[in-house]
Protein backbone atom coordinates (compact mmCIF):
# COMPACT_ATOMS: atom_id res chain seq x y z
CA UNK A 1 0.00 0.00 0.00
CA UNK A 2 2.81 2.41 0.86
CA UNK A 3 4.47 1.69 -2.49
CA UNK A 4 1.21 2.36 -4.34
CA UNK A 5 0.75 5.62 -2.44
CA UNK A 6 4.32 6.68 -3.24
CA UNK A 7 3.72 5.95 -6.92
CA UNK A 8 0.49 7.98 -6.84
CA UNK A 9 2.14 10.87 -4.99
CA UNK A 10 5.01 10.93 -7.49
CA UNK A 11 2.58 11.05 -10.41
CA UNK A 12 0.56 13.76 -8.72
CA UNK A 13 3.73 15.77 -8.10
CA UNK A 14 4.62 15.63 -11.80
CA UNK A 15 1.17 16.96 -12.72
CA UNK A 16 0.85 19.50 -9.91
CA UNK A 17 3.51 20.01 -7.21
CA UNK A 18 1.16 22.23 -5.19
CA UNK A 19 -1.43 19.43 -5.09
CA UNK A 20 1.16 16.93 -3.82
CA UNK A 21 2.27 19.32 -1.08
CA UNK A 22 -1.37 19.95 -0.19
CA UNK A 23 -2.03 16.22 0.11
CA UNK A 24 0.93 15.77 2.46
CA UNK A 25 -0.21 18.78 4.50
CA UNK A 26 -3.75 17.43 4.83
CA UNK A 27 -2.53 13.96 5.78
CA UNK A 28 -0.37 15.59 8.45
CA UNK A 29 -3.43 17.40 9.83
CA UNK A 30 -5.44 14.17 9.97
CA UNK A 31 -2.50 12.57 11.78
CA UNK A 32 -2.60 15.45 14.27
CA UNK A 33 -6.35 14.97 14.70
CA UNK A 34 -5.92 11.25 15.40
CA UNK A 35 -3.19 11.81 18.01
CA UNK A 36 -4.62 15.06 19.42
CA UNK A 37 -4.58 13.84 23.03
CA UNK A 38 -0.88 13.03 22.75
CA UNK A 39 0.20 16.11 20.76
CA UNK A 40 -1.71 18.76 22.72
CA UNK A 41 0.26 19.80 25.83
CA UNK A 42 -2.92 20.55 27.80
CA UNK A 43 -6.54 19.32 27.79
CA UNK A 44 -8.87 21.52 25.76
CA UNK A 45 -10.92 22.61 28.81
CA UNK A 46 -8.15 23.38 31.34
CA UNK A 47 -8.25 27.04 32.36
CA UNK A 48 -5.20 28.92 33.58
CA UNK A 49 -7.09 31.67 35.35
CA UNK A 50 -3.97 33.79 35.97
CA UNK A 51 -3.14 33.91 32.23
CA UNK A 52 -6.16 35.30 30.30
CA UNK A 53 -5.19 36.48 26.81
CA UNK A 54 -1.57 35.58 27.44
CA UNK A 55 0.49 36.18 24.28
CA UNK A 56 2.23 33.31 22.48
CA UNK A 57 5.24 31.92 24.34
CA UNK A 58 8.35 31.99 22.14
CA UNK A 59 10.83 29.13 22.45
CA UNK A 60 14.42 30.26 22.94
CA UNK A 61 17.86 28.77 22.42
CA UNK A 62 19.68 31.97 23.45
CA UNK A 63 19.08 33.71 26.76
CA UNK A 64 18.91 37.47 27.37
CA UNK A 65 22.70 37.60 27.63
CA UNK A 66 23.24 35.87 24.29
CA UNK A 67 24.35 32.55 25.77
CA UNK A 68 23.40 29.45 23.77
CA UNK A 69 21.44 26.65 25.50
CA UNK A 70 21.43 23.15 24.06
CA UNK A 71 17.94 22.48 25.41
CA UNK A 72 15.24 24.96 24.28
CA UNK A 73 13.45 26.89 27.00
CA UNK A 74 10.75 29.48 27.61
CA UNK A 75 10.65 32.43 29.94
CA UNK A 76 7.97 32.97 32.51
CA UNK A 77 5.25 35.62 32.11
CA UNK A 78 3.61 37.80 34.72
CA UNK A 79 0.43 39.84 34.38
CA UNK A 80 1.23 43.53 34.92
CA UNK A 81 -2.07 45.07 33.76
CA UNK A 82 -5.16 42.97 34.63
CA UNK A 83 -7.49 45.37 32.84
CA UNK A 84 -5.70 45.56 29.49
CA UNK A 85 -4.28 42.02 29.87
CA UNK A 86 -0.68 43.10 29.41
CA UNK A 87 2.16 40.80 30.33
CA UNK A 88 5.85 41.24 31.03
CA UNK A 89 8.55 38.64 30.42
CA UNK A 90 10.09 37.34 33.62
CA UNK A 91 13.72 36.77 32.61
CA UNK A 92 14.54 35.37 36.05
CA UNK A 93 12.54 32.20 35.34
CA UNK A 94 13.55 29.75 32.63
CA UNK A 95 11.61 26.58 31.96
CA UNK A 96 13.25 23.95 29.73
CA UNK A 97 11.10 22.33 27.03
CA UNK A 98 11.05 18.54 27.11
CA UNK A 99 9.82 15.88 24.73
CA UNK A 100 7.53 13.15 26.06
CA UNK A 101 6.77 15.03 29.24
CA UNK A 102 4.22 13.91 31.79
CA UNK A 103 1.03 15.94 32.11
CA UNK A 104 -2.71 15.46 32.34
CA UNK A 105 -3.89 11.83 31.86
CA UNK A 106 -5.53 11.01 28.53
CA UNK A 107 -6.50 7.97 26.47
CA UNK A 108 -4.25 7.14 23.52
CA UNK A 109 -6.17 5.44 20.68
CA UNK A 110 -9.25 5.79 22.87
CA UNK A 111 -8.41 3.04 25.36
CA UNK A 112 -4.73 3.24 26.43
CA UNK A 113 -4.56 5.50 29.48
CA UNK A 114 -1.34 7.49 29.74
CA UNK A 115 -0.14 10.86 31.01
CA UNK A 116 2.67 11.33 28.46
CA UNK A 117 2.42 14.25 26.03
CA UNK A 118 4.60 15.02 23.03
CA UNK A 119 6.19 18.12 24.55
CA UNK A 120 5.82 20.49 27.45
CA UNK A 121 7.59 22.14 30.37
CA UNK A 122 8.06 21.23 33.99
CA UNK A 123 6.86 23.94 36.31
CA UNK A 124 6.15 26.64 33.74
CA UNK A 125 3.63 27.13 30.96
CA UNK A 126 4.04 26.73 27.22
CA UNK A 127 1.42 28.59 25.20
CA UNK A 128 2.57 28.32 21.57
CA UNK A 129 -0.41 30.30 20.22
CA UNK A 130 -1.29 32.17 23.42
CA UNK A 131 -4.46 31.77 25.49
CA UNK A 132 -8.09 32.84 25.15
CA UNK A 133 -10.22 34.91 27.50
CA UNK A 134 -10.51 32.03 29.99
CA UNK A 135 -6.80 31.25 29.96
CA UNK A 136 -7.15 28.09 27.85
CA UNK A 137 -4.24 27.13 25.63
CA UNK A 138 -5.22 27.99 22.05
CA UNK A 139 -2.74 25.54 20.50
CA UNK A 140 -4.25 22.63 22.45
CA UNK A 141 -7.78 23.68 21.54
CA UNK A 142 -6.75 24.09 17.90
CA UNK A 143 -5.35 20.55 17.88
CA UNK A 144 -8.50 19.12 19.44
CA UNK A 145 -10.67 21.22 17.13
CA UNK A 146 -8.96 19.60 14.16
CA UNK A 147 -10.93 16.44 14.94
CA UNK A 148 -14.27 18.20 14.58
CA UNK A 149 -13.56 20.50 11.67
CA UNK A 150 -11.77 17.96 9.46
CA UNK A 151 -13.85 14.90 10.35
CA UNK A 152 -17.12 16.65 9.68
CA UNK A 153 -15.97 17.39 6.13
CA UNK A 154 -15.09 13.78 5.34
CA UNK A 155 -18.21 12.26 6.91
CA UNK A 156 -20.47 14.89 5.34
CA UNK A 157 -19.00 14.36 1.88
CA UNK A 158 -19.24 10.58 2.23
CA UNK A 159 -22.95 10.70 3.15
CA UNK A 160 -24.02 13.39 0.68
CA UNK A 161 -22.03 11.95 -2.21
CA UNK A 162 -23.36 8.46 -1.53
CA UNK A 163 -26.90 9.84 -1.76
CA UNK A 164 -26.17 12.02 -4.78
CA UNK A 165 -24.34 9.27 -6.61
CA UNK A 166 -27.14 6.74 -6.11
CA UNK A 167 -30.00 9.13 -6.86
CA UNK A 168 -28.31 10.62 -9.91
CA UNK A 169 -27.45 7.16 -11.27
CA UNK A 170 -31.05 5.96 -10.85
CA UNK A 171 -32.43 9.06 -12.56
CA UNK A 172 -30.06 8.83 -15.51
CA UNK A 173 -30.29 5.05 -15.88
CA UNK A 174 -34.06 4.72 -15.94
CA UNK A 175 -34.92 8.08 -17.53
CA UNK A 176 -38.52 8.87 -18.39
CA UNK A 177 -40.94 9.58 -15.54
CA UNK A 178 -38.43 8.46 -12.90
CA UNK A 179 -35.91 10.97 -14.19
CA UNK A 180 -38.49 13.77 -14.36
CA UNK A 181 -39.77 13.24 -10.82
CA UNK A 182 -36.30 13.04 -9.28
CA UNK A 183 -35.05 16.10 -11.15
CA UNK A 184 -38.07 18.20 -10.11
CA UNK A 185 -37.53 17.26 -6.47
CA UNK A 186 -33.85 18.18 -6.75
CA UNK A 187 -34.71 21.53 -8.34
CA UNK A 188 -37.10 22.29 -5.47
CA UNK A 189 -34.34 21.49 -2.95
CA UNK A 190 -31.79 23.60 -4.81
CA UNK A 191 -34.20 26.55 -4.97
CA UNK A 192 -33.72 27.21 -1.25
CA UNK A 193 -30.65 29.27 -0.23
CA UNK A 194 -28.26 26.77 1.31
CA UNK A 195 -27.26 28.82 4.35
CA UNK A 196 -30.81 29.73 5.34
CA UNK A 197 -31.96 26.16 4.79
CA UNK A 198 -29.11 25.03 7.03
CA UNK A 199 -30.24 27.45 9.75
CA UNK A 200 -33.84 26.32 9.42
CA UNK A 201 -32.91 22.65 9.77
CA UNK A 202 -30.67 23.37 12.75
CA UNK A 203 -33.44 25.35 14.49
CA UNK A 204 -35.59 22.21 14.55
CA UNK A 205 -33.33 20.81 17.28
CA UNK A 206 -32.83 22.23 20.80
CA UNK A 207 -29.83 24.50 21.27
CA UNK A 208 -28.71 22.78 24.48
CA UNK A 209 -28.14 19.39 22.86
CA UNK A 210 -25.00 17.46 23.88
CA UNK A 211 -22.07 18.23 21.60
CA UNK A 212 -21.91 14.65 20.29
CA UNK A 213 -25.51 14.91 19.08
CA UNK A 214 -24.85 18.40 17.72
CA UNK A 215 -21.95 16.97 15.71
CA UNK A 216 -24.20 14.26 14.24
CA UNK A 217 -26.99 16.76 13.52
CA UNK A 218 -24.61 19.11 11.69
CA UNK A 219 -23.29 16.22 9.61
CA UNK A 220 -26.82 15.18 8.64
CA UNK A 221 -27.88 18.76 7.85
CA UNK A 222 -24.85 19.47 5.66
CA UNK A 223 -25.27 16.10 3.93
CA UNK A 224 -28.95 16.73 3.15
CA UNK A 225 -28.04 20.06 1.57
CA UNK A 226 -24.97 18.96 -0.38
CA UNK A 227 -26.12 15.98 -2.45
CA UNK A 228 -28.48 17.69 -4.91
CA UNK A 229 -25.90 19.42 -7.10
CA UNK A 230 -23.82 16.28 -7.53
CA UNK A 231 -26.84 14.16 -8.48
CA UNK A 232 -27.62 16.45 -11.42
CA UNK A 233 -24.10 16.06 -12.81
CA UNK A 234 -24.08 12.28 -12.24
CA UNK A 235 -27.45 12.00 -13.96
CA UNK A 236 -26.01 13.68 -17.07
CA UNK A 237 -23.00 11.36 -17.08
CA UNK A 238 -25.15 8.25 -16.66
CA UNK A 239 -27.37 9.27 -19.58
CA UNK A 240 -24.27 8.85 -21.74
CA UNK A 241 -22.83 5.80 -19.95
CA UNK A 242 -26.03 3.74 -20.23
CA UNK A 243 -25.74 3.79 -24.04
CA UNK A 244 -22.36 2.05 -23.99
CA UNK A 245 -22.07 -1.52 -25.20
CA UNK A 246 -20.85 -2.96 -21.89
CA UNK A 247 -24.01 -1.74 -20.13
CA UNK A 248 -26.26 -3.22 -22.81
CA UNK A 249 -24.29 -6.49 -22.69
CA UNK A 250 -24.73 -6.70 -18.92
CA UNK A 251 -28.49 -6.29 -19.31
CA UNK A 252 -28.65 -8.91 -22.09
CA UNK A 253 -26.75 -11.39 -19.89
CA UNK A 254 -29.45 -11.07 -17.24
CA UNK A 255 -27.94 -8.54 -14.86
CA UNK A 256 -30.49 -6.78 -12.66
CA UNK A 257 -30.89 -3.02 -12.78
CA UNK A 258 -29.27 -2.64 -9.36
CA UNK A 259 -26.33 -4.85 -10.39
CA UNK A 260 -25.74 -2.90 -13.60
CA UNK A 261 -25.89 0.43 -11.76
CA UNK A 262 -23.51 -0.65 -8.98
CA UNK A 263 -21.14 -2.74 -11.10
CA UNK A 264 -20.95 -0.89 -14.41
CA UNK A 265 -22.47 2.59 -14.19
CA UNK A 266 -21.26 4.07 -10.92
CA UNK A 267 -17.60 2.91 -11.28
CA UNK A 268 -17.35 4.91 -14.50
CA UNK A 269 -18.19 8.12 -12.64
CA UNK A 270 -15.71 7.67 -9.79
CA UNK A 271 -12.94 9.81 -11.30
CA UNK A 272 -15.27 12.77 -11.36
CA UNK A 273 -16.72 11.94 -7.94
CA UNK A 274 -13.30 11.81 -6.25
CA UNK A 275 -12.36 15.22 -7.61
CA UNK A 276 -15.75 16.78 -6.84
CA UNK A 277 -15.68 15.36 -3.30
CA UNK A 278 -12.24 16.85 -2.68
CA UNK A 279 -13.45 20.25 -3.84
CA UNK A 280 -16.62 19.96 -1.73
CA UNK A 281 -14.95 19.27 1.63
CA UNK A 282 -14.19 22.99 2.25
CA UNK A 283 -17.90 23.75 1.98
CA UNK A 284 -18.66 21.38 4.86
CA UNK A 285 -15.85 22.81 6.95
CA UNK A 286 -17.16 26.34 6.35
CA UNK A 287 -20.70 25.21 7.10
CA UNK A 288 -19.70 23.83 10.49
CA UNK A 289 -17.59 26.92 11.19
CA UNK A 290 -20.52 29.22 10.33
CA UNK A 291 -22.94 27.35 12.60
CA UNK A 292 -20.44 27.23 15.46
CA UNK A 293 -19.51 30.88 14.96
CA UNK A 294 -23.11 32.03 15.54
CA UNK A 295 -23.61 29.64 18.46
CA UNK A 296 -25.67 26.93 16.73
CA UNK A 297 -22.89 24.41 16.23
CA UNK A 298 -20.41 22.76 18.57
CA UNK A 299 -20.89 24.23 22.05
CA UNK A 300 -18.30 25.20 24.62
CA UNK A 301 -16.16 23.85 26.17
CA UNK A 302 -15.72 21.43 23.24
CA UNK A 303 -13.50 23.15 20.65
CA UNK A 304 -14.03 23.50 16.95
CA UNK A 305 -12.37 25.97 14.66
CA UNK A 306 -15.69 27.74 14.25
CA UNK A 307 -16.50 28.42 17.90
CA UNK A 308 -12.85 29.32 18.55
CA UNK A 309 -13.22 32.00 15.89
CA UNK A 310 -16.15 33.60 17.72
CA UNK A 311 -13.73 35.51 19.98
CA UNK A 312 -12.36 37.32 16.93
CA UNK A 313 -15.78 38.92 16.31
CA UNK A 314 -14.92 41.65 18.79
CA UNK A 315 -12.74 44.22 17.03
CA UNK A 316 -11.19 45.45 20.25
CA UNK A 317 -10.25 41.92 21.32
CA UNK A 318 -8.85 41.17 17.86
CA UNK A 319 -6.75 44.33 17.74
CA UNK A 320 -5.35 43.80 21.24
CA UNK A 321 -4.94 40.02 21.02
CA UNK A 322 -4.56 39.05 17.34
CA UNK A 323 -3.56 35.45 18.17
CA UNK A 324 -7.25 34.59 18.74
CA UNK A 325 -7.53 34.60 14.93
CA UNK A 326 -5.33 31.51 14.57
CA UNK A 327 -8.31 29.18 13.98
CA UNK A 328 -9.37 31.39 11.06
CA UNK A 329 -5.89 31.03 9.58
CA UNK A 330 -6.19 27.24 10.00
CA UNK A 331 -9.54 27.23 8.20
CA UNK A 332 -8.10 29.27 5.33
CA UNK A 333 -5.06 27.02 4.94
CA UNK A 334 -7.17 23.85 4.89
CA UNK A 335 -9.59 25.27 2.34
CA UNK A 336 -6.71 26.36 0.09
CA UNK A 337 -5.10 22.92 0.45
CA UNK A 338 -8.30 21.07 -0.50
CA UNK A 339 -8.85 23.30 -3.52
CA UNK A 340 -5.28 22.87 -4.72
CA UNK A 341 -5.58 19.12 -4.22
CA UNK A 342 -8.84 19.02 -6.16
CA UNK A 343 -7.35 20.96 -9.06
CA UNK A 344 -4.33 18.67 -9.06
CA UNK A 345 -6.49 15.54 -9.07
CA UNK A 346 -8.45 16.97 -11.97
CA UNK A 347 -5.22 17.24 -13.96
CA UNK A 348 -4.04 13.82 -12.76
CA UNK A 349 -7.21 12.03 -13.86
CA UNK A 350 -7.60 14.35 -16.87
CA UNK A 351 -11.25 15.06 -16.05
CA UNK A 352 -13.04 18.17 -17.26
CA UNK A 353 -14.82 19.56 -14.24
CA UNK A 354 -17.27 22.44 -14.17
CA UNK A 355 -17.03 24.24 -10.85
Amino acid sequence: MFKAFSFFLEGLYRKSPSAAYSLVFLLFLYFVAFFADFIAPYPYDVQFRHYPYCPPTPIHFFDEKGNFHLRPFVYGHKLVDPVEKRYAVDYSKKYPVYLFVRGEPHYLFGFIKTDVHLFGTKGGHLFLFGTDRLGRDIFSRLVYGTRISLTIGLIGVFISFSIGLLVGSIAGYFGGIVDSVIMRLIEILMAFPAFYLMLALRSMFPIDMPSVLVFLVIVVILSLIGWAGLSRVIRGMVLSIRENDFVKAARVLGGSHLYVILRHVIPNTLSYVIIAATLSVPGYILGEAALSLIGLGIQEPFPSWGNMLSEAENVHVLSAHPWVLVSGVAISLVIIAFNLLGDGLRDYFDVKLER
